[in-house]
């Protein structure tokens, strides 16, 4: 970026071409007021605080552009007294409380440096409060009409949720929608609180302005949100070891000063009266407390004795997203170690194992191909099967501003939900036929010749396979196979086609189908014919992790066939270099996946089940069956937060910290490694999945090494050389680091394959998989089909987010029905209705909307007790055994 000089008081500051005066007078080290400005919103000028003199003239330094030589006066007395006399007549309107008690907020802080005390505060007040929303308080009476908030909420949430109202001195912020803000459309993103300069729009609870200043007596911890797999930065602030506020990171390299109602507000389940403070112990039939030490030496007991009873392999573990990259490396490395098996598995098995697969496929490593940084700057977004607006917010919001400035987009999803409103091609494919939509779209390049021939000739393998299965894919056929028009499908291709810099972001509305791995390389295929990965040309293909560490959990090795980094069990090498660094063997045999172990605890082959983290009994598909396993395995030990439905199975339960309370790293969706700090200590007996794991190893006499998760992440880098460049000390310093980072001093590889791919040949593989139908398919006696998926204000199985005030946001889960089916079956808007599949029964309340298409009803899995994962079949992937949530046939009946 090109840099210019100007004088500011006498001294020279060099500036970046496009700033304005007040960065430039920033940069000197002269503070301003700038009541109307924030830097992550576009200026205002209209508070007229911030003024300067520049070329003989006064201006607004906020909406002034700084040019090379311009000199700037902010320090003579006649400017200096315009600003005063402005702060002056903004306070006068406010009531003395505005100032009182010598608040932090922002306006507090600009009247103590000019000297204007509360008197100059002697507004009437009386124009009321609006605080009908758990985590955003309106009081009007200090509301100065700066447009703060309403420009956050449009400029950088994308929701378009606020607008002043009224006239003069009487203006202020309200919701759009006119009435109380609980009925708004606000999604609580907290971006308007953190902006507010004066209070009048705060979280309740929090001192006013908490992001300018805090109290001595509270402290901050920077660490990574514990929710979705965006991986914000987040500021956590506490007083006497209680969270008082969580605040999104300015310098967050992915969310950049912003976040979402569960990062910024869903932690009150952590001081939840259900949450686990001390281990239970199952005697004569019931959960009672017991001590650690009580229930360490029960649980080794009980996998010595399943070893005993039916060797190594009659021993599983399922690890979790919910776990730092460390803890994940415990549990793989206790299986493996102290246990001698590989029946180790992750909850990526349940969304994302065929990105893992498809990606490793086509391009040789499994994570996606760019930073988020870059696919921002694609000149066309191609979204298919996510719904970021409402799962991964931060992103949502990021990806809408794009669009916004001009940027074309193309949604593939059955719903008409979040970016999908803002499509320049909407393209609604029946569930199931992915495969066949992403073959019309690549038929439609190679006949339009929108390929890169020189990419394909010199960087990809696969083409005349895929150009001889692609004739049976034209937009007609394709039309009859998905449901998709023709002209959409056309239309659609071009504009990734014609793009200079296309991007694919994705999600589980591609992985989770019983041909999932098929769908995400015959998506591949599309960026391999453009060119587009490992170029300037493009920005690749890019999987939305829907859990914050889900990708670390799998990068750590806590995977049947895979050791840390991805190298095979089966690779004598691999074992090799993990041997060396355990000094011990590795099973050469894969290991279990999940499904497998409820298959084998029901055959009476699995002896003891240790469960970290994950509610199986909510999120797994077909979930009687699962409760099933659960109840036939001798031994079962569930790490939890609280009391879960699969803990209520469970023999042994272990209360487990929490993301804010532990120490370590999560990898995000863009395979950045960032910190992961406590910030306030576990509630009373509860410990960290990491100490439990090395109690427990302590316990059968077996020492697991790593004393502390900053020397497990040592030691995975000394395993797996993607890794070998990271550690706790470096992101301390550096914030993220992205694998592979194959050396301490090397930046890490954002942008993968720019020289070649990682796979054997070198080349990117192109895939021709035949469209193959899905794994169910609705008739007369269940003639709907069922998606299930997430909603904006909860998160998985809801354990965090229905604990707090979240659950007066989404109180219920709604099952969404397309008018026309709600008149076919004769059911009304908000009634109980009775779903049932071939598999299972659950009750929900209808919606009746546009939101899906005739034909196709929508529900998240966010209330277990709704029973939905009980409609879910077992019908999974054929090469990941991913499961086919986004696919069932079902009936609705009125309860």
């Amino acid at each position: 970026m090109n840099r210019f000089m100007i004088e500011v008081d006498g001294a020279g500051v060099a500036v970046p071409d496009g700033s304005s005066l007040l960065t430039a007078v920033r940069a000197a080290g002269v503070e301003l007021p700038s009541l109307c400005s924030d830097d992550r919103l576009s200026p205002a000028g209209s508070c007229r605080t911030c003024l300067v003199r520049a070329g003989g003239r006064i201006v607004a330094a906020c909406v002034t552009p700084a040019s090379p030589g311009m000199r700037v006066d902010t320090g003579s007395d006649d400017v200096a007294r315009l600003r005063r006399d402005a702060v002056e007549l903004i306070v006068s309107a406010l009531p003395p409380r505005a100032l009182a008690d010598g608040g932090p907020g922002e306006l507090a802080h600009v009247c103590r440096s000019l000297g204007i005390g509360p008197e100059a505060a002697h507004g009437a007040g009386g124009r009321g409060v609006d605080d009908s929303h758990p985590y955003v308080h309106l009081d009007r009476d200090l509301c100065i009409a700066c447009g703060r908030c309403v420009r956050m909420c449009s400029e950088v949430q994308g929701t378009f949720a606020l607008t002043l109202v009224g006239r003069g001195g009487d203006t202020t912020v309200a919701p759009g929608t006119g009435g109380p803000w609980i009925e708004s459309d606000c999604v609580a993103c907290g971006g308007c609180v953190d902006t507010c300069p004066t209070g009048a729009i705060s979280q309740p609870g929090s001192a006013r302005g908490l992001t300018s200043a805090f109290h001595p007596a509270e402290g901050r911890t920077r660490t990574t949100c514990g929710y979705c797999g965006v991986g914000c930065a987040l500021d956590v602030v506490t007083r006497d070891d209680e969270v008082t506020a969580v605040l999104p990171a300015r310098d967050g390299p992915v969310n950049r000063g912003h976040a979402c109602v569960k990062g910024r507000f869903s932690h009150g389940f952590r001081t939840s009266p259900e949450r686990l403070t001390r281990p239970l112990l199952r005697r004569d039939g019931v959960l009672e407390p017991a001590g650690w030490d009580e229930a360490l030496a029960h649980v080794a007991r009980g996998l010595r004795a399943a070893v005993e009873a039916g060797g190594p392999d009659a021993v599983a573990a399922i690890s979790s997203a919910r776990a730092t990259n460390e803890e994940n490396y415990l549990v793989q490395k206790f299986m493996r170690v102290v246990i001698g098996t590989n029946n180790v598995d992750n909850c990526s098995r349940l969304c994302h194992s065929p990105s893992a697969a498809g990606l490793t496929a086509s391009f040789g490593l499994s994570g996606g191909t760019d930073t988020f940084d870059d696919v921002e700057r694609a000149d066309c977004l191609l979204v298919v099967g996510a719904n970021p607006v409402e799962a991964h917010p931060v992103v949502g919001a990021r990806l809408l501003r794009r669009v916004l400035r001009g940027a074309r987009l193309v949604v593939a999803d059955p719903r008409a939900v979040g970016l999908a409103l803002h499509a320049d091609v909407h393209l609604r494919p029946r569930p199931g036929t992915n495969v066949a939509l992403f073959h019309g779209l690549a038929h439609v390049l190679l006949a339009e010749a929108l390929t890169d021939e020189e990419f394909l000739r010199e960087r990809a393998t696969g083409l005349p396979e895929l150009i001889e299965l692609l004739a049976d894919y034209p937009p007609d056929r394709v039309a009859d196979l998905t449901g998709v028009p023709a002209g959409d499908l056309v239309a659609a291709a071009r504009l990734y086609g014609r793009a200079e810099r296309p991007a694919i972001v994705y999600g589980l509305g591609v992985t989770e189908h019983l041909h999932g791995t098929d769908g995400v390389r015959s998506l591949s295929n599309l960026a391999i014919l453009r060119g587009a990965v490992g170029t300037d040309r493009g920005y690749g293909v890019n999987p939305l992790r829907g859990q914050n560490n889900v990708q670390g959990a799998s990068d750590m090795g806590a995977l049947p066939d895979l050791l840390p980094g991805y190298g095979k069990v089966t690779d004598t090498a691999a074992r090799s270099r993990a041997e060396d660094v355990w000094g011990t063997p590795v099973p050469p045999r894969p290991g279990l996946r999940i499904p497998d172990m409820f298959t084998a605890a029901r055959a009476g082959n699995l002896q003891a089940l240790w469960i970290v983290g994950e509610d199986v009994c909510a999120t797994d598909p077909d979930a009687n069956q699962v409760a099933r396993a659960l109840d036939a395995c001798p031994l079962v030990v569930c790490n939890e937060l609280f009391l879960s439905e699969t803990a209520r199975h469970a023999d042994v339960v272990l209360p487990a910290a929490s993301w804010l309370e532990k120490d370590g790293t999560f990898v995000n969706f863009d395979r950045r490694f960032q910190r992961v700090r406590p910030a306030v200590p576990p509630p009373a007996q509860a410990r960290s999945d990491f100490d439990i794991l090395r109690s427990v190893a302590e316990a059968m006499g077996a020492g697991l090494g790593c004393p502390t998760p900053a020397d497990a992440l040592a030691e995975s880098g000394r395993l797996a050389p993607v890794f070998a460049g990271l550690s706790h000390d470096r992101l301390d310093r550096e914030g993220s680091v992205p694998w592979p980072c194959r050396s301490p001093g090397g930046p890490g590889e954002a942008k993968l394959y720019r020289e070649r791919f990682a796979t054997p040949d070198g080349r990117a593989h192109l895939a021709a998989a035949p469209y193959l139908p899905p794994g169910e398919q609705p008739d007369d006696d269940y003639p709907l089909v069922l998606v299930t998926g997430r909603r904006w204000a909860h998160y998985n199985s809801g354990s965090m987010t229905r604990r707090g005030g979240n659950l007066a946001l989404d109180p219920v889960d709604f099952l969404d029905l397309h008018s026309d089916d709600a008149g076919r079956y004769g059911l009304r808007d908000g009634q109980d209705v009775t779903v049932e599949s071939r598999h299972g029964r659950a009750r929900l309340v209808v919606r009746v909307g546009e939101r899906t298409a005739p034909g196709q009803v929508f529900c998240s899995f966010h209330f277990p007790a709704s029973g939905v994962n009980r409609l879910t079949s077992d019908v999974a992937d054929t090469v990941t055994s991913c499961p086919e949530y986004k696919v069932t046939a079902v009936r609705v009946a009125a309860t």
